[in-house]
């Protein structure tokens, strides 16, 4: 059964954080992996990413299906207004509740925010690694590139959301798309000793 996968946006979201992992996991769909991809904004207004960049989401919160994975970006959006937003902790808590929560760079801070990596392992940007420990019951891995425990996972810095796209698709369907993919996008520095486990 494919997986549906949701990007959250929201205003000043980090661009590479959303963009990065749609990449990735976009090739591995044109590849052959069962999933689809949509994303999901407060509104159905565009957003404007940190940058500038503008995207407009495919459903509002109060429309979004089920989901299987939920992907939550960072960037200066993420540390003030989605991790105090009602309706963006709620359906943290109900996709955690049935399915995957990912978070990349300070979208960790989203995830704690919303309880859902209490007893787990987890990284985000270096200069965020204060603010997470500040919620109890997460322990805070500094230097690890990405953290895979299921059904939660999360990357440090920006970049590493490419990273952790990748350790996806090989956790989902293998090594071998994930190797495809990784070509695809020539992304050769990828190597599973940058995990933490």
């Amino acid at each position: 059964m494919p997986r549906t996968i949701g990007m959250l946006l929201f205003n000043d979201v980090e661009e590479l954080d959303v963009v990065g992992p749609w990449e990735v996991l976009g090739c591995a769909q044109r590849l052959g992996a069962a999933h689809t991809l949509l994303t999901l904004g407060p509104t159905a207004e565009p957003v404007r990413a940190r940058y500038g960049l503008r995207i407009t989401p495919d459903v509002d919160l109060a429309s979004a299906p089920a989901l299987d994975v939920l992907l939550v970006p960072g960037g200066l959006g993420a540390r003030t207004f989605a991790r105090e937003h009602p309706p963006i902790l709620e359906l943290v808590r109900r996709t955690h509740a049935q399915g995957w929560v990912v978070s990349v760079c300070t979208g960790a801070l989203v995830l704690a925010a919303a309880g859902v990596l209490d007893g787990h392992r987890a990284t985000t940007h270096a200069s965020a690694f204060e603010l997470l420990r500040e919620t109890p019951g997460i322990e805070v891995v500094a230097g690890a590139r990405w953290i895979i425990e299921e059904p939660v996972a999360s990357s440090a810095g920006v970049s590493a959301g490419v990273d952790l796209a990748l350790a996806l698709v090989e956790h989902w369907y293998g090594a071998e798309l994930r190797a495809a993919v990784q070509q695809r996008v020539e992304w050769p520095h990828w190597t599973a000793e940058h995990a933490q486990r």
